[in-house]
């Protein structure tokens, strides 16, 4: 079974982006793992979503679906245990659509105050309405009015 303190992994600690909050910080459970205690990709990918999909909403001043994971790349294991930050940033607005990029860091070891970066992603959502249709993504002068 690899753990934390078995696996080879980027040890540099790289600690988290200073002045910036994260969108979502979670902790795997062992429900989380597979049975060699590493965290399922997908659950990473799920929360990533959830993460990039917070400043979307707020942008889009309503409703969004995620229409593309553009890229995804993982860069060091997850375990159980972990703390881990998710960091979101837009990167492109278009007329319906906006482009997130999610940066995931993991503070394992807190004692030793380990931090590395295990995950980064780039996803595209869509400003959607009631009916689930798109719709146009408000100017930002009109939101920062209200």
């Amino acid at each position: 079974m690899t753990t934390p303190e078995n696996t080879p992994i980027a040890t540099e600690n790289r600690g988290l982006p200073p002045g910036k909050m994260p969108e979502l910080r979670v902790m795997p459970a062992p429900a989380d793992a597979n049975v060699y205690g590493d965290v399922f990709g997908g659950w990473i990918m799920a929360q990533v979503d959830i993460a990039g999909s917070l400043p979307a909403t707020r942008r889009a001043n309503g409703r969004v679906a995620t229409i593309a994971v553009n890229s995804f790349l993982f860069k060091n294991p997850v375990f159980v245990g972990d703390l881990l930050s998710f960091y979101a940033d837009i990167v492109k607005v278009g007329n319906t659509s906006i482009t997130v990029n999610v940066e995931v860091y993991a503070e394992r070891n807190r004692l030793q105050a380990v931090t590395v970066k295990v995950t980064e992603a780039t996803l595209t959502y869509v400003a959607t309405g009631p009916d689930r249709k798109p719709r146009p993504v408000p100017p930002l002068e009109s939101l920062l009015q209200n």
